[in-house]
Formats: structure tokens, sequence, C-alpha cells
């Protein structure tokens, strides 16, 4: 679960971060020049890109006040460094619920390597969260 891989069993239908995070976020290298990037992203309709290395080893993030700052250079000056990531397996309400205490628009989703799985919104985890309480208050979904 940890690498992000299927699961089976009793738990298998519990929506968990790597379910829900976004696979097609934008990445960049630090290298990259952070005005190209910029553009990049903006035509993609995202307001956010994680930085990574040739490995997809998460280094940095770039979020919408990194990326609306004039100026050019390489991405590694501008990112926020060593962003707090979060493994596949880790239950989406427990991420709705740490998202929203902390503020976090959105958090990279990594497996135990660091490599990037994709980027969690806390809309989509607090919709998806909401959507899985409502099955199990009415009784959808059990056997």
């Amino acid at each position: 679960m940890a690498a992000g891989l299927p699961t089976e069993g009793t738990n298998a239908g519990h929506p968990r971060a790597g379910d829900v995070a976004r696979r097609d976020v934008p990445t960049c290298g630090p290298d990259e020049d952070i005005a190209e990037v910029r553009e990049r992203v903006s035509a993609a309709g995202w307001d956010a890109c994680v930085v990574v290395n040739e490995g997809r080893v998460v280094f940095g993030l770039l979020r919408a006040d990194e990326l609306g700052k004039d100026g050019d250079g390489p991405v590694a000056a501008m990112m926020r460094p060593a962003p707090s990531t979060f493994r596949p397996h880790v239950p989406i309400a427990e991420m709705a619920h740490y998202m929203t205490d902390h503020d976090l628009a959105a958090s990279p989703i990594t497996t135990s390597d660091g490599r990037l799985v994709g980027l969690l919104g806390v809309d989509d985890a607090a919709r998806v969260a909401h959507e899985q309480h409502g099955r199990h208050t009415t009784g959808e979904g059990q056997e």
C-alpha cells in the first residue's frame, strides 16, 4: 500500500491519498527557468508544479505564490524546498482532516523512496472523504 500499488481485502474499497491524487500534475526540474515553467503551468490550467529530479523524486514545490512572482532564474531559487509529502496508503479522510487543519491547499503524494505519485488537493480530499462518509452512514457499499 505504501508504494501506491493496488490492494485487496476488506479495506481495498476505502479511498486513499494515492487514489485521489492527480497524477497529471505538472512537474519541472530544479534547473529549469522559472519563467518557462510559469508559462507551461499556466497554459495547462494549474497553479502548482512539483519540482522533481530525473527519477521523479520530489525536491520541492512551486505553489501559486511562487509562480505568481515576477522574474526569471532557476526554479531552485524560487521553490519551496523539501515539502511535506504523504504516502499513497493514508486514508483520504485522514488527509482531508490534516490538510484542512494545517491550511494546505495541496500536498505531494510520494512512494516511500520519494517518487511522485501525484498531487492531492484539499478540495478533492474533502469531497471524497465526505462522499465516503455518506456511503458509510447510509449503508451504501456495505455487504
